[in-house]
């Protein structure tokens, strides 16, 4: 009775759904596999963030260039704060409340390009005269250094902003407002002056537990179910041939239509009784 998997038909059908199992089951274990990294991603960058505060400062140039890693990390730098171009970056929120940053160039003592530094936040409507000033002569600044921001992170308006205020804290954004050279990574105190509080550190883009990562999930069990389905239609396509070959051997059909669909569905006609 099941010498009708010997067809052609049936050799085609028992080819595809080998290969197709493995091939989806590998697709959907690679899937998991990406989506376990990003969730390793993220606990190291929590644990780095939980430790951070309390890391030994390393200095800001052996940082560069920022890696995932890196962001976060508790970096120093020597050189003078530049009062007069100091900027006021509008609406960031800090534990739920409106406000803004204040950030002051640092030009470092060893010539190399300069590096923004965001001294601290404070709420209510950006105001660059409500900014204090940053101390005078050469300072030496310890916070989490920040890979820069691009326009996607940041959900205000970033164009047509009034003089003294930036809407994205990167080289590409300050090079139009600065006569010198930016750095493209920034750094956020540890510890801000009154009445400004300083800014916690954020976790780069790309890595931990969002979307993508979630996506990740959702094409494993995709390729899983694909694999079940597979297995489930070759069940459904046997079960149906042995039921129109038993029937047409019990006569409860002719076996002329028998044959005629056994054609139809597998090549070859039902073999005599």
């Amino acid at each position: 009775m099941y010498r009708f998997l010997l067809t052609p038909r049936w050799w085609a059908i028992n080819v595809f759904v080998v290969l197709s199992i493995p091939v989806c089951l590998l697709a959907g274990m690679w899937q998991l596999a990406r989506f376990e990294d990003q969730v390793d991603q993220h606990n190291e960058q929590r644990e780095r963030g939980e430790t951070a505060g309390d890391a030994e400062a390393r200095p800001f140039a052996e940082l560069l260039p920022l890696t995932a890693e890196t962001v976060g990390e508790q970096a120093e730098i020597t050189g003078t704060y530049d009062a007069a171009a100091q900027l006021v970056v509008p609406d960031r929120t800090l534990d739920g409340e409106r406000g803004y940053y204040v950030l002051t160039p640092l030009l470092p003592a060893d010539g190399s390009p300069a590096v923004p530094v965001v001294r601290g936040w404070l709420p209510g409507e950006a105001d660059a005269a409500r900014a204090p000033a940053p101390p005078a002569g050469e300072v030496t600044v310890t916070g989490a250094v920040q890979a820069a921001e691009s326009p996607s992170e940041v959900t205000t308006e970033t164009t047509g902003l009034p003089s003294g205020q930036l809407g994205v804290i990167g080289a590409a954004s300050l090079i139009n407002v600065l006569p010198y050279d930016v750095a493209d990574a920034w750094i956020t105190v540890r510890d801000a002056d009154e009445p400004m509080t300083a800014v916690p550190a954020t976790a780069p883009t790309g890595t931990g537990l969002d979307m993508d990562a979630f996506q990740n999930l959702g094409y494993t069990a995709e390729w899983f179910v694909f694999a079940a389905f597979a297995v489930f239609m070759w069940f459904r396509l046997f079960r149906r041939e042995v039921e129109s070959r038993r029937d047409a051997e019990l006569g409860l059909i002719p076996r002329s239509r028998a044959a005629e669909g056994a054609v139809a569905r597998t090549g070859s006609p039902v073999p005599p009784a």
